[in-house]
């Protein structure tokens, strides 16, 4: 199947970009590379008249790390991400989450900052971003804003960004020191939608779990975060009282998650299986938390621009609020 007929826009600027959007309105959609986007048109069930191709945007293919966060532009690649050294040692978490996402061909187009703007429950990194109390940057006709996760979802692939806002950057939150990570996730097949998948984060004080929370993939309408603390809490890892608090927190997943069934999976069994995921990716947080701590900031490294091959455009994730 072929998308309806559109209009290309191919602006240079943020502000170009801005100005085509808030010219066409609800009429437009962004393409940073089309792996969401694009199925979507070929399907009709999209038909917008203008597609505002923002490839060519410079300064938007840049990773940023500092003191507070890990900072991704909207022309970063999902495998340029992964590749990152320095995000990496800055947020173990996002290379832990983004080797779940799809096959390397589609990571080698998708792009981050589209894949958050698609707001899909069974995406990743919407829930990365939730887990690290991360932020969408956005460039409207008014100006800059910044709007906080919690605020930013709504629903099933809908987003509070405006039709004449597009979102040029997500800046993930780094940990406090002494947190280990996780991200596991279930698939008939890898690369395939995750029937569920979970990310955590474990703090560990003085030797004791200090703060521990986790988000979900495919088992809540919209990216959540619970707070695990209460269940593990105070808690040595590893001791006679760990195996009694890994099975609270699983419970308390189990009570937190809503998930919808479908012809992969039953509502059931995928809240079964995101319990049984926490309980297994919790212990493994818990020991990065004192085997691989944070790096420090590391000033020379903090800024690394990854080239966006503009001239691909139909190949990776639509910066898009579909």
């Amino acid at each position: 199947m072929k998308p309806a007929p559109f209009e290309h826009h191919a602006p240079l600027t943020v502000e170009q970009a801005v100005a085509v959007l808030t010219e066409v309105g609800h009429d437009g959609k962004v393409l940073a590379g089309g792996q969401s986007l694009i199925p979507i048109l070929n399907m009709r069930l999209a038909s917008p008249a203008h597609l505002v191709d923002i490839n060519r945007v410079a300064g938007l293919d840049t990773v940023e790390v500092t003191p507070d966060a890990v900072r991704v532009g909207a022309l970063v690649r999902h495998a340029g991400l992964e590749r990152s050294e320095s995000a990496y040692a800055a947020l173990p978490l996002l290379r832990q989450a983004l080797v779940n996402v799809a096959h390397p061909a589609i990571r080698n187009r998708g792009t981050t900052v589209g894949s958050i703007a698609h707001a899909d429950a069974a995406g990743e990194m919407p829930a990365i971003l939730a887990l690290t109390d991360g932020v969408v940057e956005v460039a409207g006709p008014t100006g800059s804003r910044e709007i906080a996760w919690s605020d930013f979802f709504l629903g099933a692939l809908e987003t509070s960004l405006a039709a004449e806002e597009l979102a040029v950057a997500v800046r993930f939150g780094r940990l406090p020191a002494g947190t280990g990570t996780a991200f596991t996730e279930a698939a008939r097949r890898h690369g395939d939608y995750a029937m569920a998948g979970v990310g955590v984060t474990v703090t560990v004080t003085d030797g004791v779990v200090s703060g521990a929370r986790a988000s979900f993939v495919s088992v809540t309408d919209v990216p959540s975060v619970l707070d695990l603390g209460p269940a593990l809490g105070g808690v040595e890892p590893g001791s006679g009282a760990w195996a009694s608090a890994l099975d609270d927190a699983a419970e308390a997943v189990r009570d937190h998650v809503d998930p919808e069934g479908d012809i992969h999976a039953s509502a059931d069994y995928r809240r079964m299986l995101v319990t049984e995921l926490t309980r297994r990716v919790l212990p493994q947080a818990a020991d990065r938390a004192t085997t691989a701590p944070n790096a420090a900031f590391d000033r020379e490294s903090a800024v690394t621009t990854l080239s966006s091959t503009p001239n691909a455009a139909f190949g990776g994730e639509g910066a898009s609020d579909d």
